[in-house]
């Protein structure tokens, strides 16, 4: 008997990882309106200069630029550390809920007979060609989890302006690492 899951969008669709990854969006709003309110105060700075460019004298403008300039690095190196240190924060908790996940992948494939459960998802190099529907066990190993896990699933929210951009469908699934 063989199966096919697509296991990085399970591991996301669990309750487990949709809460961890909702107190991670939560983390990281902080950092992510401190630097909204750089860039917007660089837009302000750049707006400045270029409306009153005519009227500074060549030492405000020169001021001016170089404020400008400091604030652009500021944003450039504090924007490249929050993506750092969320990436980071992304791969761990994805790992920590990949770990459990498969123990009960495994115990489920067990549990119905599967000889062989092949990893059916969103990949560079898919696994499976083409698999029927009817062996995708993807929700009933995600349903499985939940029940074992006991995490109640997260209240329905509006997702944030700045959610990362994902791959799978209908889902906020930030790209985890390819091993399992």
């Amino acid at each position: 008997k063989i199966a096919v899951i697509g296991f990085q969008e399970a591991v996301a669709g669990t309750n487990d990882f949709q809460r961890r990854f909702a107190d991670l969006q939560k983390k990281y709003e902080p950092k992510r309106q401190q630097l909204k309110t750089l860039n917007d105060s660089i837009a302000s700075l750049q707006k400045e200069l270029q409306t009153q460019s005519a009227t500074l004298s060549d030492s405000d403008r020169a001021t001016k630029a170089k404020s400008l300039d400091d604030k652009q690095k500021e944003m450039k190196r504090a924007g490249e550390d929050a993506q750092a240190d969320y990436q980071q924060d992304m791969q761990q908790t994805f790992a920590a809920v990949a770990g459990k996940f498969a123990e009960t992948l495994d115990a489920y494939s067990k549990e119905h007979g599967f000889s062989v459960v092949l990893d059916g998802g969103n990949q560079q190099l898919p696994v499976v060609i083409y698999a029927n529907p009817s062996v995708d066990i993807t929700k009933a190993v995600v349903d499985a989890y939940n029940v074992k896990s006991g995490i109640p699933a997260p209240e329905k929210t509006a997702a944030p302006a700045s959610a990362p951009k994902t791959t799978a469908p209908a889902r906020t699934v930030p790209k985890a690492p390819a091993a399992h």
